[in-house]
């Protein structure tokens, strides 16, 4: 397999203000569960539950980014990148959910948004990426409204704190696997396998997301504010009405039911048709609350999905292969999912929060050639490219991730980072595709 040249067009075709970056989250990387005055969040909980993570592990220490935070901001500007993503966790700052604020936890976002700022690198907060606080589990999670004013309150301090020395705060990662993984198949903490759970939870992450961005404003920070989904298209299996009917009720289950309450101020018809509607309780000014103007969308995209009517689980065709986590490559659709948006909503500048691969590195003479990953990535570029061309506009673009890291239910068996680590010694290194990464991006700068 040959090697995408990093000096290529594509790289190019983004402008000068195109901002590149890495991304991460708390409990993948931070570690240091019980330390710093941290409470416990839904996924301590979960991975300490014999049979809920494949291998066995947990996120104590995971890649001891809490300790090593200095280091690996070191790595991420030798990386060339001007951006960084990652998020704060609820239970270090504020370990019940509610009440008293840890001023040790938020002493440590502090040291690494003065670390990051000192090496040029703009900083881009993450208020909830799945670490709910477990003392609010206790009382119902985000199945309890109450949940949805907590985290509004969080949101705002974290904004009064941060919100001046930070490019941009979105509420959550991801809503979707909250819901669905975490309420509806039990996959991802709190491990609940509730669909009708699911959908009231998917309620309150919306209201709480609005509930947050109408805080956030009230403090009047610097930083522009948005939420990140996970996106992708539904293809039909075959041209049947059938599997045509089930790929539009996939996408309107997915991707509209997250963005027409924000974009429309209700849900799509087509969705409320195919859930339990008694399940789903909505308070009469929830939709105006949720539907708050923000400065940006972050779109995760990792792959599509094909529908059949005929076959529960569909194997894609895979021409351009498959990820370590089985999933189709599949960069086309990247730009038909960012061209449908464009074309369905009144959009704010977009940003690729997370696009990235699992492939099963292994460190050969102290390096690691995951060529399959620089392939994935330089396909996805010029799935954006020719997303712009088409005009959507496109801002950012964030590789996930930074470094190998704790893969939520998978443990420690996938690696989807740019840096592999030895979980043994937790030293870094960086992958060719960092190396490529490094050079595509200052090729970029150079013919801007």
């Amino acid at each position: 397999m040959s090697t995408p040249d990093s000096n290529k067009t594509v790289s190019h075709r983004f402008s000068p203000t195109f901002s590149w970056g890495v991304a991460t989250s708390a409990y993948q990387i931070e570690g240091a569960a019980q330390e710093g005055g941290r409470g416990a969040s839904i996924w301590d909980t979960f991975s300490h539950t014999p049979g809920k993570i494949i291998d066995g592990s947990t996120g104590d220490v995971a890649c001891d980014h809490y300790h090593r935070y200095a280091e690996d901001v070191d790595l991420i500007a030798a990386l060339n990148v001007d951006a960084y993503r990652f998020s704060i966790s609820w239970p270090r700052v504020q370990p019940a959910g509610s009440g008293a604020w840890n001023e040790t936890g938020f002493d440590f976002y502090s040291h690494l948004i003065a670390r990051l700022t000192e090496k040029n690198i703009k900083v881009h907060i993450t208020l909830y990426h799945w670490d709910l606080p477990q003392a609010l589990q206790d009382n119902g999670g985000w199945l309890n409204r109450d949940t949805t004013v907590y985290f509004a309150e969080y949101a705002a301090e974290v904004a009064r704190r941060f919100g001046n020395r930070v490019a941009t705060i979105a509420t959550h990662n991801e809503p979707w696997c909250t819901s669905v993984l975490g309420h509806g198949t039990g996959q991802f903490a709190p491990g609940m396998a509730d669909p009708d759970a699911a959908v009231q939870v998917s309620h309150h992450l919306l209201l709480s997301h609005g509930l947050a961005i109408q805080a956030m404003r009230v403090v009047n920070s610097g930083a522009r504010l948005g939420i990140v989904l996970n996106q992708w298209t539904a293809t039909p299996a075959t041209d049947s009405l059938q599997d045509i009917e089930m790929a539009k009720i996939e996408y309107a289950k997915s991707v509209q039911w997250y963005m027409d309450p924000i974009f429309k101020g209700r849900y799509p018809e087509l969705a409320l048709q195919n859930i339990n509607r008694d399940a789903l309780i909505i308070f009469d000014n929830d939709f105006n609350d949720i539907r708050q103007p923000i400065d940006f969308l972050g779109v995760n995209y990792y792959t599509r999905v094909v529908c059949s009517a005929a076959t529960p689980k569909v194997t894609p065709p895979g021409k351009l292969g498959f990820s370590d986590m089985g999933w189709e490559i599949y960069p086309q659709g990247l730009t038909d999912l960012l061209v449908g948006l464009h074309q369905e909503y009144d959009l704010p500048p977009i940003c690729i929060t997370e696009n990235g691969i699992a492939v099963a590195d292994r460190m050969e003479h102290g390096a690691i050639d995951d060529r399959q990953r620089i392939s994935y990535i330089d396909m996805h570029l010029d799935a954006i490219a020719a997303a712009v061309d088409q005009g959507v506009q496109v801002d950012a673009y964030f590789y996930w991730s930074l470094m190998d890291n704790f893969e939520w239910n998978s443990g420690y068996a996938k690696r989807f980072g740019l840096i592999f680590v030895d979980y043994a010694t937790q030293q870094r290194t960086m992958k060719a595709s960092a190396l490529w990464y490094r050079a595509m991006i200052a090729n970029s700068r150079a013919g801007s």
